[in-house]
């Protein structure tokens, strides 16, 4: 049976799914040894069966550890924007209805997630102590009047790194419809999180290459492949409705790439305090 014959004869969504998977495991999603081995025999019907199978164990651990995961990275946004919002003198008067909008929509996305880990019979865990100097990278920064250009790049930070974190860890959620379309609605409004704040800050509401304008070096991760042009096995730069749009910066940004869970815990880490 040729590799055609093979895939016709597969149900479309179970398909669909193994897709997902595949490109999961690619991009650096953790895999159990039964499945690696079967994937190094090189062989399409095994890897076939043993990707199905896999697939089809996921949930509900795996949705567990994305629901926690995401909680974290909802902690951290929501304390942060609490705090900034209740600063004295902090935000400028003109953009405080913005923040507050974004503390109120980052607070709900923490309800919500919890809301889901509960529903899964789990418990959610605690809130980390952060540290939002970032171990000393982002010095004397305490929420104080005066250092309101630091927050915004900080909220930047946060958001770039919220909408590519959710894209990454879909792929996990594809089993658990209703966890994946809350996921999903929550990734849409930290997009236009990260837009707003990219343009308070003068800049484009997107991202360009692998550019993290001019935040400082310990944030490349957050931008650290987003200068891929392949899409679909297409390299969108070489079209020519590209070439004649803005070449291969207007490729670039037109696509968020998805962060690894051990990508976006390298990002989150150094604001997470040490006890």
């Amino acid at each position: 049976m040729d590799q055609k014959t093979l895939y016709d004869t597969i149900d479309p969504e179970i398909l669909t799914r193994v897709n997902a998977r595949q490109e999961e495991i690619s991009k650096g999603a953790s895999i159990n040894s039964k499945l690696a081995a079967a994937l190094a025999l090189g062989s399409i019907p095994v890897a076939l069966a043993a990707l199905t199978k896999d697939v089809f164990a996921q949930a509900p651990s795996d949705v567990l550890d994305v629901l926690q995961f995401a909680l974290l990275l909802e902690q951290l946004e929501a304390e942060f924007y609490d705090r900034g919002v209740a600063a004295s003198g902090l935000i400028d008067a003109g953009d405080m209805a913005i923040f507050a909008q974004i503390k109120a929509h980052e607070d709900a996305h923490v309800t919500a997630i919890q809301a889901l880990i509960t529903g899964k019979g789990a418990t959610p865990n605690a809130k980390p102590t952060f540290d939002f100097t970032a171990h000393g990278a982002v010095a004397g920064f305490n929420f104080s009047a005066g250092q309101y250009e630091t927050f915004k790049a900080l909220a930047q930070a946060f958001e770039d790194t919220g909408v590519r974190a959710y894209k990454g860890q879909a792929p996990r959620l594809i089993n658990d419809k209703a966890v994946l379309t809350a996921a999903l609605t929550i990734h849409a409004v930290e997009a236009r999180h990260a837009s707003e704040i990219r343009r308070l800050r003068g800049l484009k509401g997107w991202i360009t290459g692998a550019s993290r304008d001019d935040l400082p070096a310990f944030t490349q991760g957050i931008y650290d492949g987003e200068d891929n042009v392949m899409q679909g096995g297409v390299d969108v730069s070489s079209l020519s409705l590209t070439a004649s749009n803005g070449g291969v910066d207007a490729a670039t940004e037109a696509f968020d790439e998805p962060l690894t869970k051990a990508q976006v815990t390298a990002i989150v880490m150094p604001f997470i305090a040490t006890s």
